[in-house]
C-alpha cells in the first residue's frame, strides 16, 4: 500500500471511530437563568464534567429569567422537545412539586441510577429547602445564598466608629445609622429583594410562622400569618426610620444595590451572593455581619433562611439522559467542585464537607463575608419556621408582600393595614392554588 493510500486509510479509520465515539455520547440539555459571568461559571464546571468521562455531555442553555426558563420548559414538554434538567428558583418548589408526574425527585433519581448521594452531608437549611417532609431530596440545591449585612467601613471609621464590629441588633443598626446620617451620610442603609429580607428572613431569624402547616411543607391548606405583631412592629419600625433617611427604601428586585456601591447608604441588607460583585463595584472597604435581630424576642438569633434556584429533572426524556444526570448531579455533589463553584461566584457550598475543605484551603482569611453567611444560616437547626418556604404561587404572593409593603413605606396604609391585606391577598392566591392541585 502506498503512503498516500495508508494515510487516507488511517484517516477514515480516525474518523469512524470518532463518529462511533459521539454516536456513544449522551447529550442532555440543562436549561438555566444564569446570565453573564454566573452563565460563564457555569459553563466551565460543565466542561470538566463533560471532560471526565465520554458517556454523557452536559448542554447548559440560557432561557432568560428565572420565570421565562420555567415557562419555556413546560410549554417544551407538551411537544416532549423539554431538557432533562431546569433550573427552578427556590420560590417555585410548591409549583414544581405540585407538577404531578412531570417531576424525577432527585433521591429517586440517584436511586434509580445506581449513583450516591447522600442527602446527609448537606447543610440543614439546604436540604431542607429542597426536601420533602420525610427528608426525600426533590431537587437538588444549586446556587444558594442567604442575606448577610453590608457596610463601608471608611464611612465608619469617619464617623468614629470601631469598622471591625459591626451593629448585632436592631436597636444598635438603628443608632450606628443615625450617628452616620449626623456624620453627613445621606442614607443610613438599604436593602434588596424586599419581602426575602424584610419578611422571609426577619421571621425565620426570629423563629416566627410566615404561613400554618410549617411554612406549607405539611399541606397545600396553609395560611399565611405575616401580620404578626412582631412583624408589624418591625415594618412600622422602618416606615419610621424612613422619614431620617435611616433606612431607605430602594425598591424592588436589585434596584437599591447602587446607593451602597455609590456611597450614599453606609450599610445594606443583601445576598451573600454579592460579595463576589462588592470585590469589583465597591471602591471602599467592606465590613461583613450577620444580620440584626430583635433582642426581646427570645427566639432569637434563629437561622437566616436560603435564596437561589435548584436544578429540577423533568420526565419524558430517554433513560441514558436520566443516568446521565444522576452522574452530573453526584460529580457536583463531590466537595472540591462545590467548594470550587463557591469560590468562584460567591454562592454557599451546599454540604459541610465542601465548607470544611474551603477553609482547609485559607479562603476564608481573605473572604470573611463568605464565612459569616455559612454561619448564619447553620447558626442553630432549623426550626419549622427557618427551615422552607413551600407555599404554591409564591412568586405572585411575593409581588402581594412587596405590593403592600411599597404602601405602608409610601404613608398610603399602615404597617398593620397592609400586612393584613397583603394576607388576606395571598391567602386567596393559596386557596386557587389548593383548589387547582387536589
Amino acid at each position: 500500500m502506498s503512503l498516500r493510500r495508508a494515510l487516507i486509510a488511517a484517516g477514515f479509520a480516525l474518523i469512524f471511530s470518532m463518529s462511533q465515539a459521539w454516536a456513544a455520547t449522551t447529550d442532555i440539555q440543562l436549561w438555566h437563568a444564569m446570565p453573564g459571568e454566573l452563565g460563564r461559571q457555569l459553563g466551565r464546571i460543565v466542561d470538566k464534567f463533560n471532560a471526565s468521562q465520554k458517556q454523557y455531555r452536559v448542554i447548559p442553555v440560557f432561557k432568560g429569567t428565572y420565570a421565562e426558563t420555567v415557562n419555556a420548559a413546560i410549554f417544551a414538554m407538551r411537544t416532549r422537545t423539554h431538557p432533562a434538567i431546569v433550573q427552578v428558583s427556590e420560590v417555585g418548589t410548591a409549583t414544581m412539586m405540585a407538577a404531578k408526574g412531570a417531576v424525577y425527585p432527585i433521591s429517586e433519581l440517584v436511586q434509580d441510577a445506581g449513583e450516591i448521594l447522600d442527602a446527609q452531608p448537606f447543610l440543614p437549611a439546604v436540604a431542607g429547602y429542597y426536601a420533602d417532609i420525610s427528608g426525600n431530596l426533590l431537587s437538588y440545591p444549586f446556587n444558594v445564598s442567604t442575606p448577610i449585612l453590608y457596610y463601608n467601613k471608611t464611612l465608619f471609621r469617619r464617623a468614629g466608629f470601631d469598622p471591625d464590629v459591626p451593629p448585632r441588633t436592631w436597636p444598635e443598626l438603628e443608632k450606628t445609622a443615625q450617628r452616620l446620617r449626623e456624620a453627613g451620610v445621606p442614607c443610613g442603609f438599604s436593602s434588596h429583594w424586599p419581602s426575602w429580607i424584610h419578611v422571609e428572613n426577619f421571621s425565620a431569624l426570629h423563629d416566627l410562622p410566615i404561613a400554618t402547616q410549617a411554612n406549607g411543607l405539611r399541606g397545600l391548606d396553609a395560611e399565611l400569618t405575616i401580620n404578626n405583631p412582631a412583624l408589624v412592629n418591625y415594618i412600622a419600625a422602618l416606615v419610621s426610620w424612613q422619614k431620617s433617611r435611616t433606612f431607605d427604601y430602594g425598591g424592588r428586585g436589585t434596584t437599591a444595590e447602587p446607593k451602597f456601591y455609590s456611597s450614599e447608604c453606609a450599610m445594606f441588607i443583601g445576598s451573600s451572593a454579592l460579595i463576589a460583585e462588592m470585590r469589583m463595584k465597591a471602591k471602599f472597604d467592606v465590613g461583613y455581619g450577620m444580620l440584626p435581630y430583635w433582642p426581646d424576642i427570645r427566639a432569637a438569633p434563629q437561622n437566616s433562611m436560603i435564596g437561589g434556584a435548584s436544578l429540577w429533572v423533568l420526565r419524558g426524556r430517554p433513560s441514558a439522559e436520566y443516568r446521565g444526570a444522576a452522574r452530573f448531579f453526584a460529580y457536583l455533589a463531590q466537595p472540591d467542585v462545590q467548594s470550587d463553584w463557591h469560590r468562584s461566584t460567591g454562592y454557599l457550598p451546599i454540604t459541610q464537607s465542601a465548607y470544611e475543605l474551603t477553609r482547609a484551603q485559607g479562603f476564608y482569611k481573605d473572604n470573611p463575608g463568605a464565612e459569616l453567611a455559612i454561619k448564619q444560616v447553620t447558626l442553630n437547626p432549623p426550626t419549622d419556621n427557618s427551615k422552607a418556604i413551600r407555599l404554591g404561587s409564591f412568586i405572585l404572593i411575593r409581588d402581594v408582600i412587596e405590593d403592600e409593603l411599597e404602601l405602608a413605606f409610601s404613608g398610603k396604609k399602615s404597617p398593620k393595614a397592609a400586612l393584613d391585606d397583603a394576607v388576606k391577598r395571598g391567602n386567596e392566591l393559596l386557596r386557587q392554588f389548593e383548589r387547582a392541585n387536589k
